[in-house]
């Protein structure tokens, strides 16, 4: 839905506009103070004068045209307000009042009317049960709770699915010097959503950067296109998603489902759409308002200049937390460092000039200017604080800080500012920051570490989204006659061999089996595949074979294998439900790394892809990566790096490398099968998935379909 025009309007009624309440001269001050240029009417149904101006008793009272109605008249009455606007001509709207679907079905159902009502006569409602919104760009500020001065205007656009948090947002980026171009309170999102505020800020040249604050991401497709549009323009987006303790119900048959909750898919699909997802509202702003300011950091590699040693360690063990880099700095750069450093000092990299900076004023700079040239850095961070209290000649703090500016202005690279800690920038601080033209300051070490991780992973997945020119995963080829076959056939869970089956015909690599139904036929093809073998119960229904003693390995003779197919099928004919049962034979396989690769459907996001370590330590080890499909063979590979018994796949303690672009082709297409067999598919996994250098091959598999209606 597009919002421009509810966001800039001209003109504004405030309908339901009353002495009494809070809310109401709380929106009327902000038109007044925060520099709205346009006419504001006061709508009163008793009329009279309310905050000293004469009020309409209605909206068709109002001479000339309204653009945006600000409506706080009980919950009961909003519907009657949209009817006489809507007939006036007033196309945009925003419900302050609350009592609608957030309060059970009554005003649920009251919701569907105003929804219904305003969808046939093509209104734009934002609300109800919201604050309204802020849009410091164009000086329109809408918004029901006090805004303190001053309000700054910046890059920073703020969406917001929490009205109670939003003026504690906006006080602690004012705080911090963070400006914001708009900020959102959502309300019940009835019909504009956070989604038409994301491609609203995409659009809008005043801001650089997105904040959101997330309690539930209402339709994860809208999201992902309009999170994509945000990467490809080059704007930042960072999220506090809430509710990270709730898991997904668990998919029943196959690992995978305990592996995958709603918060580590949402992690997931986050990363994937370049989302930078924060754990605290000090991160959300601290965050975004740097990312503002430096964009996308060219690498990982940083240069650290300080004035404290003890700082310094601090940063040296925060950037191994963010997965950034403190290289040594270059010959020519710790020569020329040398002879800007106290003898006392050390050179390296946290580089700390030491206390003698309160001597040499201009030892900071110097340093800087030193290590902006390292070849072998990416970037540099800077640990400053802005000045709080100004001295009786404050000309020399003035000419200090611009000297500074000046140096980061010419630096051939990117200069990211943190101070010590989290304090507010005083009002000399700020007048500092301005008139010399000092960049943003990161509050805090934690926070500020934090902020440049955050900026070099934006920047990866900003530069891969403009490499692959804003184009989606590719997906391997599949075998269209079977696949059709197999939507046709799919209900409950498959048996391995069936399941095998399916795989071998996407040209997914399978260890051969063979089902067999009696003690002669087991040793036939044992015999034919070589001992030793594995033997398996199959049946119908039948999920986690290990699970119920239904697998036998390492059988090396004819005797070993009648035993074990009475013992596999005893266990499974115990097991209620089962149909049929027989074995299947397979050779037995050793050596290599075993892998998980699972599918699974979730409820939000659909189809997930999780790889990891397999074999019996799916669940305990919980070594994981998780994609949101679709993905490719090089989205696969970099999950592959993510996990923590990535060592392993390269060849650890002398063990044989294994061939990491086969296996992510293999899991590809495996991710590509499981999107091919349609919405009937619950889950699709591999345990485990052989890796043995260059052979890739699965020695297990499962697929569970969902139930479907006449199946």
């Amino acid at each position: 839905m597009p919002v421009g025009e509810l966001f800039n309007p001209r003109s504004i009624a405030l309908v339901g506009a009353t002495d009494k309440s809070g809310w109401s001269i709380s929106t009327l001050t902000n038109l007044r103070t925060h520099g709205f240029r346009g006419p504001v009417h006061l709508v009163n149904p008793r009329g009279g004068v309310v905050h000293g101006e004469q009020a309409h008793r209605s909206l068709s009272g109002i001479p000339g045209q309204v653009d945006l109605a600000y409506v706080m008249v009980p919950t009961t009455a909003v519907l009657s307000v949209l009817r006489e606007g809507a007939k006036l001509g007033i196309r945009h709207y925003v419900i302050l009042t609350a009592g609608f679907g957030e309060t059970g079905p009554e005003g649920a159902a009251l919701e569907v009317e105003v929804v219904d009502f305003a969808r046939e006569n093509d209104l734009t409602v934002l609300g109800p049960n919201g604050n309204g919104f802020i849009n410091a760009a164009a000086d329109v500020t809408p918004y029901g709770l006090p805004i303190p001065s001053p309000l700054l205007r910046g890059p920073v656009g703020v969406v917001l699915q929490s009205g109670a948090l939003a003026s504690s947002v906006l006080g602690f980026a004012q705080a911090r010097n963070v400006g914001i171009s708009l900020l959102t309170s959502m309300g019940n999102e009835s019909l504009v959503t956070v989604t038409d505020v994301i491609d609203y800020l995409v659009d809008d040249p005043a801001t650089k950067a997105i904040a959101l604050f997330l309690e539930s991401v209402r339709d994860p497709a809208a999201f992902s296109r309009a999170a994509r549009r945000a990467l490809l323009a080059g704007k930042p987006i960072v999220a506090l998603k809430i509710g990270r303790s709730r898991l997904a119900s668990r998919t029943a048959q196959a690992h995978t489902g305990a592996l995958v909750g709603d918060d580590n898919v949402i992690d997931a699909a986050f990363r994937q759409l370049g989302v930078v997802r924060v754990r605290s509202l000090e991160d959300l702003i601290i965050t975004a308002g740097l990312l503002a300011e430096v964009g996308p950091l060219p690498g990982p590699r940083i240069g650290v200049v300080t004035p404290s040693g003890g700082a310094s360690e601090i940063i040296a063990d925060r950037a191994e937390d963010e997965g950034l880099e403190l290289p040594a700095f270059a010959p020519e750069t710790v020569a020329r460092l040398r002879e800007i450093v106290p003898a006392f000092g050390t050179v390296q990299n946290p580089l700390d000039v030491t206390g003698y900076v309160l001597i040499d004023r201009t030892l900071l700079g110097r340093a800087l200017e030193a290590v902006t040239a390292d070849p072998g850095v990416d970037a540099v961070m800077l640990l400053s604080d802005l000045p709080r209290v100004a001295p009786p000649d404050p000309a020399p703090v003035y000419a200090t800080y611009s000297a500074s500016a000046k140096r980061m202005a010419e630096a051939p690279m990117p200069v990211v500012v943190v101070s010590n800690v989290l304090t507010d920038v005083t009002e000399f601080g700020r007048d500092v920051q301005r008139q010399a033209g000092f960049p943003y300051v990161a509050g805090g070490i934690e926070h500020g570490m934090h902020a440049i991780g955050a900026a070099v992973r934006w920047g990866r997945a900003y530069r891969a989204a403009v490499s692959a020119g804003g184009a989606a995963p590719g997906r391997a080829a599949v075998n269209a006659p079977a696949i059709e076959a197999a939507i046709e056939a799919g209900t409950g869970v498959w048996t391995e061999h069936r399941a095998a089956a399916l795989l071998a015909s996407a040209g997914i690599p399978v260890v051969p089996g063979e089902l067999v139904h009696d003690e002669e036929s087991a040793v036939a093809a044992a015999v034919g595949f070589g001992y030793p073998v594995v033997l398996k119960a199959a049946a119908e229904g039948l999920g986690h074979k290990s699970d119920i003693g239904g697998v036998r390995l390492g059988l090396s003779g004819a005797r070993d294998v009648e035993r074990a197919y009475r013992e596999v099928v005893a266990a499974a004919a115990a097991v209620p439900g089962a149909g049929r049962v027989g074995a299947l034979v397979q050779p037995q396989r050793g050596g290599g790394v075993e892998l998980l690769v699972g599918v699974v459907r979730d409820p939000a996001w659909g189809l997930t892809l999780a790889v990891g370590l397999g074999g019996i330590w799916v669940e305990a080890l919980r070594d994981t990566a998780l994609r949101v499909l679709p993905v490719d063979a090089a989205e696969v590979r970099w999950a592959l790096g993510e996990l923590r018994g990535a060592a392993l796949l390269r060849g650890a303690r002398g063990a044989e490398p294994a061939d990491l672009d086969a296996v992510a082709e293999v899991v590809a297409r495996v991710a590509a099968l499981a999107e091919s067999l349609g919405e009937g598919l619950e889950s699709l996994e591999i345990n485990p998935l052989l890796v043995r250098g260059s052979h890739v091959e699965a020695l297990d598999a499962l697929v569970a379909w969902r139930d479907r209606p006449g199946r």
